[in-house]
């Protein structure tokens, strides 16, 4: 009920264009990561992924207008700027239970809309879990609310790419766990234009 009545509101504010669709696996469980533009990405995703996930929030966003919508969904709310060890147990439980989980690596919104700098939660998940990664790339929601205000649609486009797992390892740390999230981040920034890769720009 929740994807169709976003899926009517998103008519109205954008025209979406989705590439890649069939790359989206069958089953879980697995960790779809994705750039973060604005507030209107994790909705828009909802409504084009055919698959239910999990979605990591700020806990902040817990009492606000998106609290209740977002509890209803199964949100793990976590806290920013430190390691929540209670939401990474919550994660780790979504994925051994075949479940699928939304994450940001940024872990915020990006002020340039370009990429940041990714940290390493979903780094870390991988390497206890071995679970695949879906990179997705989100472009034109940062325009949604601007058009809107004009009375016109924005243009708006997922990429979705192809699933890849991790290099073997148990249990990675410290700087594995850097090459590791460099990794993820530069599967993102190949999906998108130049102009959106920020710090990935010239990493391969």
């Amino acid at each position: 009920m929740v994807r169709a009545i976003i899926d009517i509101l998103f008519r109205f504010l954008a025209r979406r264009e989705v590439v890649g669709k069939e790359n989206v696996p069958d089953k879980g469980p697995y960790i779809i990561v994705c750039n973060h533009l604005s507030r209107f990405d994790p909705p828009l995703l909802l409504t084009v992924l055919p698959c239910r996930a999990t979605v990591l929030a700020a806990d902040k966003y817990r009492k606000s207008i998106f609290g209740p919508l977002l509890s209803s969904m199964g949100a793990i709310f976590i806290r920013r700027g430190e390691v929540d060890r209670r939401a990474l147990r919550e994660c780790l439980a979504v994925l051994e239970r075949g479940g699928i989980l939304g994450v940001a690596p940024e872990g915020t919104r990006s002020k340039t809309k370009a990429l940041q700098k990714g940290r390493k939660g979903v780094a870390y998940l991988v390497s206890r879990t071995g679970v695949p990664i879906l990179p997705v790339a989100v472009t034109g929601t940062e325009k949604i609310a601007k058009a809107f205000r004009r009375l016109k649609r924005a243009e708006v486009r997922v990429v979705i790419g192809k699933s890849f797992t991790l290099p073997a390892k148990s249990k990675a740390r410290g700087k594995e766990l850097e090459e590791f999230t460099d990794l993820i981040m530069r599967r993102i920034a190949e999906l998108l234009p130049e102009e959106y890769r920020g710090v990935y720009k010239n990493k391969r």
